[in-house]
């Protein structure tokens, strides 16, 4: 009598940041409705691994060894697992290199337009992307491209981070009050992306005094001086949430709210991926590229290309998206009437 077929065994390695793994959960969305039975473990850097186990299609999350004696265990570990499929979403030396010590028959990869395309001969297949496709289109149907050079069909763009039980628990104490409950996380990876914090404190002011509603800040490591500035300048009572929260917690905590207020961030894909809605501030950054997925969201943008802020202590870069003061051509105008559309509808 013929053995049955094993379960594929699937190895996805994404390495970081925050945003780009809350956005897999396409990925592992098709993967699972394609092999119900798969056994499927995301691979990245410890910082960013907790969002794995928001995503109900993941079945462990591993984290990329640093250390000689946890090379050794992971090796070790990989063998025995003996994976079927890798999909390396990264393309790096490191990430090749793991790649091909997984020993999976099908180790697929990107063939990008603009990027170098490494040890292209450890790959089995890997998926062509233009850079007029990778530039037109969201981020989630690069990585979706991923999936066709391994005959995954694309059947769902769902992303879904599912909080658990025990991290709502813990936060529930954050969220208690009447009236709708807004969530604002000033941050951004770049300081140059940073709405000014006097707007913001005048946005936190028109929440409470025109729209009734309750405003809470809270930030991420090297935000907490952002959040207390703001504080101080709003006229009003706007609740300071000091605690610093695991990713967990972090993504329980936004659920618990009726809209959040960021910039383009890893905690905008977090508040989408739980299902707040959100108004999301951008620079220059392509908004079609990275806005956050689903419906319901608010992206407010100036006009681009958008001319160079004078006088500011440190010049912009117009052509980087990472050093240009763009973000601050919005109004607080803008921002409060976004806000009042959405509270309102």
């Amino acid at each position: 009598m013929p053995s049955e077929p094993q379960a594929p065994r699937i190895l996805v390695i994404r390495r970081r940041y925050l945003g780009d793994l809350v956005l897999l959960g396409s990925v592992f969305r098709n993967l699972r409705l394609n092999e119900p039975a798969a056994h499927i473990t995301l691979l990245s850097e410890r910082a960013f691994a907790p969002i794995g186990k928001l995503h109900l299609d993941v079945d462990q999350v591993k984290v990329i060894p640093k250390s000689i004696g946890e090379w050794l265990k992971f090796w070790s570990w990989m063998r025995k697992v003996g994976f079927t499929q890798v999909l390396d979403f990264d393309n790096t030396d490191k990430t090749a290199i793991i790649t091909r010590l997984t020993g999976a028959a099908v180790r697929v990869t990107y063939d990008r337009e603009t990027n170098p395309f490494r040890h292209r001969w450890i790959y089995t297949g890997s998926a062509k992307v233009s850079n007029d496709f990778y530039t037109s289109q969201h981020i989630t149907e690069t990585y979706l491209k991923l999936l066709e050079s391994v005959g995954v069909p694309v059947t769902s763009r769902e992303i879904r981070l599912v909080p658990r039980e025990q991290d709502l628990q813990v936060v529930k104490k954050y969220t208690r009050g009447m009236g709708p409950k807004i969530l604002l996380h000033p941050g951004s990876r770049s300081h140059f992306r940073i709405w000014p914090i006097e707007r913001f404190a005048a946005v936190c002011d028109y929440l409470q005094d025109e729209l009734n509603a309750q405003v809470f800040i809270v930030a991420g490591p090297g935000e907490l001086s952002i959040a207390k500035e703001i504080q101080q300048k709003a006229e009003g009572h706007v609740v300071l949430i000091i605690e610093h929260f695991p990713i967990a917690q972090f993504a329980a905590l936004i659920s618990k709210f009726d809209l959040f207020l960021c910039h383009d961030s890893g905690p905008m894909h977090i508040a989408a991926g739980v299902g707040v809605p959100v108004v999301a501030l951008f620079g220059s950054q392509n908004a079609e590229i990275w806005k956050p997925v689903g419906e319901g969201h608010t992206i407010l943008q100036t006009e681009l290309p958008c001319t160079c802020l004078p006088d500011m202590p440190i010049p912009c870069v117009k052509s980087d998206s990472y050093r240009n003061y763009c973000v601050r051509k919005l109004t607080v105008e803008e921002v409060s009437a976004a806000l009042h559309r959405k509270l309102s509808a």
